[in-house]
């Protein structure tokens, strides 16, 4: 698992919290309290499972989730496949990038984003500033089960969906890889996803090397 711990910096405004002893407090806690301001952003093939997990992690969190598909069409008031038939893939991708700056500015939140947003890298830029990144990477098999259920996916209306499915997972996992923090996407419970995205996040955010430290 991807483990890239960061030092966060205390203000001078900022105190440990009290207690002393932050693995004492539920996980819950420690999360928000280390986010601060930050949103936590899914990112990750289509498939993967961003907007179900997402959506729980919310709750579990106690914060606003927003997926970006879903704020560009009401935005648009278009769906993507017709933002896509209309306008075309690179007037869609400057309109995620706005749409996704914005949603950071409105944070903490928990963000599921479109599998080709993580691609810009303003986005990756602006998701570094304002949130903590996490891949849920999913197998090509796990992938294609899950995406043969809808038939509205605009870069899957090929000739040979899987094949398609393949060279983006060529293209777009390295890029994915530089992620805060990685998740397997598997067959198990969203619910049991959850816990292993909050346990990682744990990890990352409160590990070690930022034990006592706030978050900025």
């Amino acid at each position: 698992m991807k483990t890239c711990i960061k030092i966060l910096t205390m203000t001078e405004t900022e105190t440990e919290p009290s207690g002393g002893d932050i693995a004492a407090d539920p996980i819950e806690v420690r999360l928000r309290r280390a986010l601060g301001a930050r949103s936590i952003v899914l990112v990750g093939l289509m498939g993967a499972g961003k907007s179900t997990v997402g959506r729980r992690l919310a709750t579990r969190l106690g914060l606003m989730f927003k997926d970006a598909d879903n704020e560009i069409e009401a935005a648009a008031h278009l769906t993507i496949p017709d933002i896509f038939a209309i306008y075309g893939e690179p007037s869609f991708r400057e309109g995620e990038e706005r749409v996704i700056a914005r949603l950071i500015r409105e944070g903490p939140l928990v963000l599921a984003t479109g599998g080709g947003a993580f691609m810009r890298e303003a986005t990756r830029a602006r998701i570094a500033q304002g949130g903590v990144s996490v891949w849920l990477k999913a197998e090509l098999d796990v992938l294609m089960r899950r995406v043969r259920k809808r038939g509205n996916r605009p870069l899957l209306q090929t000739d040979d969906p899987e094949e398609t499915m393949r060279q983006l997972m060529e293209i777009r996992h390295p890029v994915y890889g530089s992620a805060d923090v990685m998740i397997p996407s598997r067959d198990v419970s969203h619910d049991r996803v959850v816990e292993d995205v909050m346990e990682a996040l744990d990890a990352y955010l409160n590990g070690p090397s930022n034990q006592g430290v706030a978050a900025q």
